[in-house]
């Protein structure tokens, strides 16, 4: 598959579009520019899919991720792509799989990669090599029963370092293809526990532990499990972060080869009552007793080594006793160790630094955090002195980046650019342009942003979205999409599930507000919500509506909607149960009991912190700002009066099913015009195509019935 040129009427399209470094090129008088139409699904759930870029170590070539999607799973494609980072030559595919590959790693010679797939004759992800310099096709290097995940170069290049499970009592390889046997033979199918959380978003968890593996870079070569044995291991509350793929140990290696660094939990076991948090580990490579090397309740993660290997740098959370949100800031050890304290190195920053990169001579951290919308990178020196601003698009988003070399590379996108390439030594330059032309064919216009200061005293931020054809003289409804989370933030990029100019398309302004308990806007907004989980930033959003038809005169003030999911759900239905301003109302994975929510989540003690204690304490937040509580509202004509659709995917697991059911429950007892629909194959997010297009003309077809 190659990349499409561009005609140079599309590039003169493109440009306005296309973000910094887009090809610029002279208009053609004789022709007229092509209409650009509405956005579709279609424009949204077809665009092409970049991943985050992994640089060679002499920041020669960039490798990442592109998925070709479909509305039929089984048809869509994720493949690795390389581009060089030296000329304009156009990217080219590596690999020609539906399967996919992640976690890739090069190789310290710029040589070879290492990344994780699942192909033919893997019941489980296993990793794989492939020779850039020589060419050919890629090598299965392991055949493990529980898989393999997150590969890592030895600084040598001759042995790999990579995450696997074990079964418990598991003596290696030979006792879990027992063990699986045994399993997958049983007549019974139940489960049991003793320990929380059961299940994870869509999952139910199992008693497979995780652990650190290195072997020698070769086929057939044998795994050894650093940790079995060890007294860490042994702990019952050891173990890694909860992902998709299972748990995870943040592991690498030290620069002479003879350590393994990783970040490692030892109180999961307290998961139902008390804050988990991750400490910096050591253990030899060729065996040995692990080490801890901080002694705090904090937690830390994305550890990295500079390149003289002198330093030990990580994101560090305070974990702050009876505080729902903590600034993630940078923090460095001197290797090797001495001292269990960290410096930190953006103490001064108010800002959760997203990710980092260390370039190669620059003794520089580069790094990214949220504000207002945007995500843009800054740079600290090594000691936290002169943080500065660095290059960074003007707008949008630079969702992930890496360094090889000097290079820095990564992915930026905002609501009118879907994701690209770009390399940000200087000024940013887009590399590749998978979607381009279909951005360009496209009628949108970027965000406007704009602030206010709430009755509450602080100030809010929002983005206006408006619809295709946008005509300033005509009236336009409003939609109030709420972002979930609620640590999170709205930000100018391009997004699938709820897709800002989708949503715009019938004829709709769009308002995306950052109420209190979002990031991007410090530690204190960010914790506004403690004791006050609903209430407050409902206000916050309704004073966002009126502050956008007081400013705005193409707003229709009587005709007002607001949506969102997960915590915009519960939002959504606060709401719904309280205010009578808004004609109808969308919510999914939406909290309607607060304490059901709490019993019935895969996660639970941040809930009671945010409440001020456990359910039984009998706390008037877990009543008062629970929306089924406010029935009441209902005779009184103050709330439970707006028509609602509701959905909930069957697999959620964070917030689950009942949360729906009780919602609609509640709506046909009061008799509220009310729709509920289930999708049985999606968790906590719609993210097969046809469920999201069904999804996307439900929306419409309900806004459409009562905005008129």
């Amino acid at each position: 598959m190659t990349i499409p040129r561009l005609s140079v009427l599309a590039l003169v399209l493109a440009s306005a579009l296309a973000g910094p470094g887009a090809v610029q090129a002279a208009p053609d008088a004789g022709n007229a520019a092509p209409a650009k139409h509405a956005i579709t699904h279609e424009d949204v759930w077809l665009m092409k899919r970049v991943g985050a870029p992994a640089v060679s170590p002499d920041g020669r070539w960039a490798v990442f991720a592109v998925t070709d999607p479909a509305y039929d799973s089984k048809e869509q494609w994720s493949d690795l792509w390389i581009k060089s980072l030296t000329d304009d030559s156009a990217p080219r595919r590596l690999t020609f799989s539906k399967g996919g590959e992640s976690a890739v790693n090069w190789s310290p010679d710029s040589r070879q990669l290492v990344f994780t797939a699942k192909r033919d004759g893997d019941d489980v992800a296993q990793i794989y090599r492939i020779d850039i310099a020589g060419g050919g096709e890629a090598q299965r290097l392991t055949t493990l029963t529980l898989g393999a995940r997150t590969p890592r170069f030895s600084p040598d290049g001759k042995q790999l370092l990579f995450v696997s499970d074990v079964f418990p009592g598991a003596a290696g390889e030979a006792d879990n293809q027992r063990i699986a046997k045994e399993r997958k033979d049983r007549k019974y199918t139940a489960r049991a526990y003793e320990r929380f959380p059961p299940r994870y978003f869509d999952k139910w968890l199992d008693d497979k532990q995780v652990r650190l593996f290195v072997m020698e870079a070769a086929a057939g070569a044998r795994p050894r499990d650093l940790l079995t044995g060890t007294r860490l291991a042994q702990l019952p509350g050891f173990g890694g972060g909860q992902g998709d793929d299972g748990q995870s140990l943040d592991a690498v290696w030290s620069e002479d080869g003879k350590t393994v660094v990783f970040t490692a939990s030892t109180n999961r076991d307290e998961a139902a009552r008390a804050a988990g948090y991750t400490q910096i580990f050591a253990v030899p490579a060729a065996g040995g007793e692990a080490q801890q090397l901080t002694q705090d309740k904090h937690s830390y993660k994305a550890l990295k080594f500079s390149s003289d290997g002198k330093t030990l740098f990580a994101l560090t959370e305070e974990e702050a006793p009876g505080k729902v949100y903590d600034v993630t800031r940078l923090a460095s050890l001197a290797w090797p160790v001495t001292s269990p304290t960290p410096t930190i190195l953006t103490a001064t920053l108010d800002r959760s630094i997203s990710r980092y990169a260390l370039p190669d001579g620059a003794r520089r951290i580069v790094f990214s955090y949220e504000h207002a919308g945007l995500e843009q990178l800054h740079s600290i020196r090594y000691d936290g002195s002169d943080l500065r601003a660095e290059s960074s698009p003007a707008t949008g988003t630079i969702g992930a980046f890496a360094t090889g070399g000097k290079a820095v590379v990564g992915v930026w996108e905002s609501s009118i650019n879907p994701p690209e390439v770009y390399a940000f030594n200087g000024t940013p330059k887009r590399l590749t342009s998978f979607n381009v032309d279909r951005a360009a064919a496209i009628d949108w216009q970027a965000p406007e942003h704009f602030w206010f200061k709430a009755s509450d005293g602080r100030m809010i931020h929002n983005m206006l979205i408006k619809p295709a054809s946008f005509d300033p003289a005509k009236k336009y409804p409003l939609f109030a999409v709420i972002h979930g989370g609620a640590a999170n933030m709205w930000r100018d990029q391009f997004v699938l599930r709820w897709n800002y100019h989708l949503l715009a398309k019938p004829g709709y302004v769009v308002l995306l507000t950052d109420y209190k308990g979002s990031t991007g806007y410090g530690e204190e907004f960010a914790r506004a919500i403690q004791g006050d989980p609903l209430k407050g930033p409902a206000d916050e959003l309704n004073e966002a509506v009126d502050q956008a038809v007081k400013r705005y005169s193409f707003i229709d003030g009587s005709r007002l909607a607001a949506g969102g999911a997960s915590y915009g759900g519960h939002l959504a239905n606060w709401l719904q149960a309280t205010t009578t301003r808004y004609k109808a109302i969308v919510s999914h994975a939406g909290e309607m009991d607060l304490v059901m929510q709490w019993g019935s989540s895969d996660s639970i003690y941040g809930r009671e912190v945010n409440s001020g204690g456990p359910v039984w304490d009998n706390l008037p937040v877990w009543r008062e700002q629970s929306p089924v509580m406010q029935g009441g509202n209902h005779a009184k004509g103050t709330g439970f009066t707006t028509p609602i659709l509701i959905s909930v995917g069957e697999l959620d697991y964070r917030v689950p099913a009942n949360n729906a059911l009780m919602n609609f429950a509640t709506q046909q007892r009061l008799n509220v015009p009310s729709k509920l629909l289930v999708f049985p194959d999606e968790n906590h997010w719609i993210l097969k195509g046809e469920n999201s297009r069904y999804f996307y003309s439900e929306v419409y077809q309900w806004l459409a019935k009562y905005l008129k």
